[in-house]
This record gives C-alpha cells, sequence and structure tokens, in this order.
C-alpha cells in the first residue's frame, strides 16, 4: 500500500509537464522566501529570478535565431500548403477543369508523400545535422513550388504535391524536435506555439498575396493570377531556405552556431540534462524496443491522429466555399477567412503563454478542444441565423493550438530519452497524416460543399474523442510522474509543479 511506504501521510506534487530540474526549483522557492515580487511581465513571458545574466543572454540567442529560423521555414510551409486552397478558389479549378474530387486527389497525394517521409527522416535526423538536412529539404519544396506555377492538368498538380509532401515531411517533427533540445519545459510551449503560429500567419499573408496578385498579376507575361501565386511563393522562400544552412544550431551536443560560444554550448548541455533530456545515442534495435515497449508512442499517436483528422483536409477552406457559393468576389473570398487565421494565432499565442505558467497542458488544450467541438457543433445544425453562422466559421480555427501544445507535451513525456522522443513525435505526425491521406476523402468531399453536413457531424463527434484521449494521456503521465517522484522519494512539495495529489 502507497501509505506504508512513507514514515507519514505527505502530498506529492505532480505536474502535467516535466519540471524544469531541481535547481530552477529551488530558486523560485528562495526567491519567494525572501518576499520577493514578480514582475507583471512574468505572467506573459520567462521569468526565473535565479537565472544568470548569462544564460538570458544565451536564451535571447536562441529566441532571435532558432525560433525565427524555424518560424520562418513554418511559414513558408504553410505558405505553400495555404496557397493550394487559394489558388483553387482563384481561377485554377476552372482552368484546369477541376471539377469533381481532384482537389481531395491532390491533398491526398501531399499527404501520402508527407506519410513516406515522416519517419525516416526523423531517423537520418538522430545521424545527420539539422542545419544541412533541414534547410535542404526546404530548398527542393521551393524548386517544386515553382514547377507548380506551370502545371497544366490536374495530374501534373497531383505528382508535383506528392514530391513537395515528401521534401515538406521533415520539417515540422525536426522543428520541435530541435526545439525540444534547446528549451526547459517552463520555456518550450510558448515558443513551440510561436513557431506553430507562424501557419496562421501564413494563412493570413496568402490570402492578401493572392487578393494583390490576382488583382496586379493576372494575365501578366500569360500567366493566370493563381500561377502568380506559385511563383511569388517561391520566391518568398528561396532566401529563407538558404539563411537556414547558416542559422540553424543542430543540437547541443554538436552545435557549431556562429552565435553561440563555448559557455553557450556548455550552458546548453547542463540545461538539458538539469531539465532530464537526454543526449543522442546511437539508434538501434534496443532503443526501438525501448520505445515500442512503452504507452508513449500509442497513446499520443491516437491523440495526435485526432488532432490531425478532426476537421477537413488543407486544401479545402469551407469558409472559403461557403464564400464563393454565396456569389462574393474571388478578392473577399481571399481575404474575409484570414479574420479565422488572426483569431487563431492570436489564441495560438495566449495558449502557449497560459501553458507555461501554469504548467498544465492538459488543461489548456482541452480549451482548444471546447471551442473547436462548439463550432462545429454549430455549423453541423447549419440552419441557424446567419450571424451564429458567422462567429462558427470564424471559431473554427480556434481549435489549432491543440496541435504545438500537443507536440510540446510529447517533448516532454518523452524528454529522459532522446531518440523515443524523436522517433515518437516522428511517429505522431506520420500516423495522424497517414490517416488524413483517406479521411477527409470520406468526410469533407469537395461536392459536399458548402455544407459539409457528414463532415461537422464528424467533426462534433471527433471532438468528444479528443477529449478523452487528453483525459487518458494526462492520467497516464501523472501516474508515471507520480512512481519516478516515489521512486526517488523526494520529500516536500513544489508550489509551482500543478496538481497536488495525495497518496491513500
Amino acid at each position: 500500500m502507497p501509505g506504508l511506504l512513507t514514515p507519514a501521510p505527505k502530498e506529492v506534487a505532480v505536474s502535467e509537464s516535466a519540471l524544469d530540474g531541481p535547481p530552477s526549483s529551488s530558486q523560485h522557492s528562495t526567491d519567494e522566501a525572501e518576499g520577493a515580487k514578480a514582475p507583471w511581465w512574468s505572467y506573459i513571458w520567462d521569468y526565473e529570478p535565479g537565472r544568470s545574466r548569462e544564460e538570458r543572454a544565451f536564451i535571447r540567442k536562441l529566441d532571435v535565431f532558432l525560433v525565427s529560423m524555424l518560424s520562418f521555414g513554418y511559414f513558408i510551409k504553410n505558405l505553400d500548403q495555404t496557397n493550394i486552397s487559394n489558388a483553387f478558389v482563384s481561377g485554377m479549378k476552372e482552368d484546369l477543369g477541376m471539377d469533381g474530387n481532384q482537389i481531395n486527389l491532390v491533398d491526398t497525394a501531399w499527404t501520402v508523400g508527407y506519410v513516406v517521409g515522416q519517419i525516416p527522416s526523423q531517423v537520418v535526423l538522430t545521424r545527420v545535422r539539422p542545419s544541412v538536412w533541414v534547410p535542404s529539404c526546404e530548398l527542393l519544396w521551393t524548386l517544386l513550388t515553382f514547377c507548380l506555377a506551370a502545371a497544366r492538368t490536374s495530374d501534373h498538380v497531383i505528382a508535383i504535391r506528392f514530391l513537395v509532401g515528401l521534401a515538406e515531411s521533415i520539417f515540422y517533427p525536426a522543428a520541435h524536435t530541435i526545439l525540444g533540445s534547446w528549451y526547459k519545459p517552463s520555456e518550450l510551449g510558448k515558443r513551440a506555439c510561436i513557431f506553430h503560429a507562424s501557419s496562421a500567419a501564413a494563412s493570413m499573408f496568402s490570402g492578401y498575396l493572392q487578393a494583390g496578385v490576382y488583382k496586379g498579376l493576372d494575365g501578366v507575361n500569360g500567366f493566370a493570377g493563381w500561377q502568380w501565386l506559385f511563383i511569388m511563393d517561391g520566391v518568398i522562400s528561396l532566401p529563407i531556405c538558404i539563411a537556414g544552412f547558416f542559422i540553424l544550431p543542430d543540437l547541443p551536443e554538436n552545435t557549431r552556431a556562429f552565435y553561440l560560444n563555448e559557455s553557450d554550448r556548455e550552458m546548453a548541455k547542463q540545461r538539458m540534462e538539469k531539465a532530464g533530456r537526454a543526449p543522442r545515442t546511437k539508434l538501434g534495435r534496443s532503443a526501438f524496443k525501448r520505445i515500442f515497449g512503452r504507452w508513449h508512442v500509442y497513446l499520443l499517436s491516437i491523440l495526435y491522429i485526432i488532432f490531425i483528422i478532426i476537421g477537413p483536409s488543407g486544401s479545402i477552406n469551407p469558409f472559403a466555399l461557403w464564400l464563393k457559393a454565396k456569389g462574393e468576389p474571388v478578392e473577399r473570398i481571399n481575404i474575409i477567412p484570414t479574420a479565422s487565421s488572426a483569431i487563431q494565432l492570436v489564441l495560438t499565442v495566449s495558449a502557449a503563454i497560459i501553458s507555461d505558467a501554469l504548467r498544465r497542458r492538459a488543461s489548456v488544450m482541452s480549451v482548444s478542444t471546447f471551442l473547436g467541438g462548439f463550432a462545429a457543433l454549430v455549423l453541423a445544425i447549419w440552419n441557424i441565423p446567419d450571424g451564429l453562422k458567422w462567429f462558427a466559421f470564424l471559431l473554427q480555427r480556434a481549435s489549432v493550438p491543440y496541435g504545438p501544445l500537443s507536440m510540446s507535451w510529447a517533448n516532454e513525456i518523452c524528454g529522459a530519452d532522446a531518440e523515443e522522443r524523436a522517433i515518437v513525435i516522428g511517429i505522431m505526425n506520420s500516423m495522424g497524416y497517414a490517416f488524413n491521406a483517406w479521411v477527409p476523402i470520406l468526410t469533407y468531399p469537395q461536392v459536399d460543399a458548402p455544407r459539409f453536413r457528414t463532415g461537422f457531424i464528424y467533426s462534433t463527434v471527433m471532438f468528444v474523442a479528443q477529449a478523452i484521449i487528453t483525459a487518458v494521456v494526462a492520467f497516464m503521465y501523472k501516474r508515471d510522474q507520480r512512481k519516478k517522484v516515489r521512486e526517488e522519494d523526494v520529500p516536500g512539495t513544489e508550489e509551482d509543479e500543478g496538481a497536488t495529489v495525495s497518496p491513500s
């Protein structure tokens, strides 16, 4: 019985996220004991009173170079993805005769390529420097994006999008693996969500770009407005790809970044050691046996699969298709849905700040689930006041912050095993998109636009499933933390560690 293992009843604090390490916790306690008052900005950004000037400078370097570089990379990746749906409603459908479900097939081709490249890419990442592997793949998908402007049939688009998906498969899981190799749990959620918020910025920018291109360049040099969109996409992406070769810092154990000195590199290793993050070791049969012998890979994969397939595919934008069915002009069809992306951006950053401050990943993720579920339910009913329908479409992307927070959570749950962390994140993303290759064809086929009755009902049910799997993962993670704390026989309670559990 648990009560017989300790000399007297005591409370054990268990957090939904991993601890930052003993020094940070003790420093926090010391600061409180001395009665120091936390500044107002501590509720928004990192606040560790015991952090040295050198560590603060080190983190600023990471924020300026690493987070910015990954955010720009994710921006161009999502600009490319969003441009497909914007091009589709801006003339590509008519020019290439895409009257059936071809846009679903285009999305499926991209997804198949994305799935095929995912896990091999994560394996390569354990052997090759990220500063070489990631920008090389970025450069490849940028060149392929230029090729989309030359497509003459929907088959051309399908083939090119498969190759684009193959090249892009590396980026998202690699980015989260890299972030998790440099930032502590109290810092990670904000950076992961700022990184992910660049996708909302890309969606907004794509809408404005397509509206401007359609108005100013449609027909110039014989290219339609939607073709110019892909050309401009490539022009924007190219310098970002090249910069990645010089700015990405690799990992703490092998970094050669020009902006990190020797003391920075040593500090990075010590920070990760204190946070319980293990450095890379050789990936062999024993590692895979270890990974697949734990619950992490199974439950986290289910959690992320549900997140990925909970709505339509990236090329289907129900809001834009509804506006098109209402007879709105092309400029408004591209610009109005950017308001939904703006809401996503604000909520993603807000959720990150709150999640890191409270150290409660599951609780904040559940708020995102509730908002997305409400929007899906309203749209499933459909015959509602027009104002409420507009509100539901605008709120649709409120469910997106769940994704980057779940990746941060996975980084923390698997933090003690570097190989598991890389492979599990890769499997989560890969399995999610493996299902995404075919599920949206059944749930959100193009021919159901703009009503999507089956799709919105399906999404409502899946949001309920998302709430359940989140609770299950939170329970299992807390159980493991309680077990670890008891094994180490750590006395006392930390005020900032989250939920308090009393052994019975």
